[in-house]
């Protein structure tokens, strides 16, 4: 029961995602063909908001839930790593018409379909715990 916050903050991220058309693979195609701005400004939004969050992360104004400071580590840099990255990412949405965020709002809107992309995307992560000594990350 401690944990309903995180379910709750779920629920309502689901909820604007639907209600943002955010799922809608129409929408997705549209971004992709540059036909509509609605999906660039969400996604747009979404970097702005995430940007000022990590500058209060980082000045340490936000704390994790247990109070303790949270702290961000760098990234190595690197063009090829973020290329192949993109590329598997683009390639895994544009396949399954959705990015990873919507799955479990699509499945809850009765696409049952997308039941074998959320399968795909946790034998993805499953694959990736089991590598990811091994890989340069």
């Amino acid at each position: 029961m401690k944990n309903i916050k995180f379910l709750l903050i779920g629920v309502i991220f689901g909820i604007i995602l639907s209600k943002s058309e955010a799922v809608s693979w129409y929408r997705i195609y549209e971004m992709f063909k540059f036909q509509s701005f609605h999906m660039y400004g969400i996604i747009g939004s979404a970097v702005a908001i995430s940007a000022l969050f990590m500058y209060f992360f980082k000045n340490g104004k936000i704390k994790d839930y247990l109070g303790n400071q949270i702290n961000i580590k760098e990234k190595k840099k690197g063009f090829i790593r973020t290329l192949v990255g993109g590329t598997i990412f683009g390639l895994g949405w544009a396949l399954a018409g959705a990015c990873p965020a919507p799955i479990f709002v699509l499945i809850g809107q009765g696409i049952l379909p997308l039941l074998i992309v959320l399968l795909g995307a946790l034998l993805g992560a499953f694959i990736y715990g089991l590598l990811s000594d091994k890989l340069p990350n």
